[in-house]
């Protein structure tokens, strides 16, 4: 036995690579990077910064839900941004899905480039009760 066990759901998009939707090890979750893909097309969604927000925050509810988690499992998170421009636009919708008393910790880091030209991408850590 690894000690780790793989979380996979259909009500997120499949992994773009050699990698797992999210992982657990012991009492937690890692989840791999969420782009604001459509579930059904593979796709990026259409619109702007905050239409794929929205879209990853509903990606990376959907891999908590498979592993019975939400949101106020959430203990680390790191966003990646093609342009820090956006980073209120992102603040804002990433923070309606978190309660402000108990909020992840964070990093939010702007990059060269991100898998099919997304503008946001979010992975992080979240507690197994």
């Amino acid at each position: 036995m690894t000690g780790k066990q793989v979380v996979s759901t259909s009500e997120a998009p499949a992994a773009i690579g050699p990698y797992s939707q999210a992982v657990k090890a012991g009492d937690l979750l890692f989840f791999s990077g969420q782009l604001a893909l459509d579930v059904a097309s593979g796709e990026l969604v259409p619109g702007g910064i905050a239409e794929q927000t929205e879209q990853v925050m509903a990606n990376i509810g959907a891999i908590l839900k498979a592993a019975g988690l939400d949101y106020d499992s959430v203990v680390k998170t790191t966003i990646y941004l093609l342009d820090l421009k956006d980073f209120s636009v992102v603040n804002e919708i990433y923070g309606r899905y978190f309660n402000v008393d108990s909020a992840p910790a964070r990093a939010t880091i702007q990059v060269a480039a991100l898998p099919k030209q997304a503008l946001v991408e979010i992975e992080g850590i979240a507690r197994v009760s």
